[in-house]
């Protein structure tokens, strides 16, 4: 299957989506609002929500081929970090959880390496895609992410990589493996651990420093599976991958407001590079909220 730009342009995704499970190209499915409903009742509960056989098979093995193809553009960083991306401050207690440092050994390629016509961007520009996902998340509306870098990324993690804990920067992350390992790469989360108004350190830092697990889920992911999932507020983990085959999975960023970019300092650290537009928004930050990184 070779899709011309014009096709990407269109925003119809019904020939790339399991349209027999997920009919989100039919706005009055009574299947759409059913599964709307359920994704709704799923993302209050634990801020989860795992939509099964997303992709068409034909058009998976596609994705993964893709995914594969940029593989060798992935920028690498191995790094002590905390959960917040921040540096250390020794004027904080030592049960906080910015002092706690973990290793990050994951990589990515970044949306300005991904062809326009390439199945996951298709997906992620796609009016009908947006309107589904802002459906399940009960928003009006969400907008693609500015950020010229991680608006859409592919999270490559070969053979002894692991992403640490860590909260992400936008409300929301949408997401799809690509690719499965042999062996490790599972994605473990807290659910909805801190706030807008909390951020509920002395429990993020028991989770973070492997004393509590209580309140630490696994979520089982298959390649074509798409997760919809309020990493700003749960913080996840993807543990350490074994085996010659790559953990590959497409990350698309979305938000409740427009012109959302990532923070030079982060920025720098997992795509090693910054764009003016990263500059800028240093200058003119747009947040949706005043919590930690």
């Amino acid at each position: 299957m070779s899709l011309k730009l014009a096709d990407a342009e269109t925003g119809d995704i019904s020939d790339i989506i399991n349209t027999a499970l997920y009919p989100i190209h039919d706005s009055g499915h009574v299947q759409l609002q059913a599964l709307i409903e359920h994704a709704r009742a799923e993302l209050a509960e634990d801020g989860c929500c795992l939509l099964k056989n997303f992709l068409r098979p034909e058009v998976l093995e596609q994705a993964r081929l893709e995914g594969q193809a940029l593989s060798g553009k992935t920028f690498y960083s191995v790094r002590k970090v905390n959960a917040y991306f921040t540096e250390d401050d020794a004027s904080l207690p030592q049960d906080d959880p910015r002092r706690t440092f973990m290793e990050r050994t994951s990589g990515f390629v970044t949306r300005d390496m991904i062809a326009p016509d390439a199945i996951i961007h298709r997906l992620y520009v796609s009016p009908m895609m947006k309107r589904f996902i802002g459906a399940c998340l009960d928003e009006p509306e969400i907008f693609e992410y500015a950020d010229p870098f991680a608006g859409l990324v592919i999270n490559v993690m070969p053979e002894g990589t692991e992403q640490p804990w860590h909260f992400d920067t936008n409300e929301f992350i949408v997401s799809m493996m690509t690719q499965k390992p042999e062996a490790g790469g599972l994605f473990e989360y807290a659910p909805m651990i801190r706030s807008r108004s909390q951020e509920n350190l002395g429990a993020v830092g028991k989770v973070v420093r492997g004393e509590d697990r209580a309140q630490v889920k696994e979520l089982t992911l298959n390649p074509g599976d798409l997760q919809i999932f309020k990493g700003r507020f749960s913080v996840h983990r993807v543990t350490r991958v074994a085996g010659a085959t790559e953990r590959n999975t497409a990350i698309f960023a979305y938000s409740e407001k427009p012109g959302i970019i990532g923070r030079a300092q982060r920025t720098k650290q997992l795509y090693g590079r910054l764009s003016e537009a990263h500059l800028q928004a240093e200058r003119n930050l747009v947040r949706s909220d005043q919590l930690l990184d």
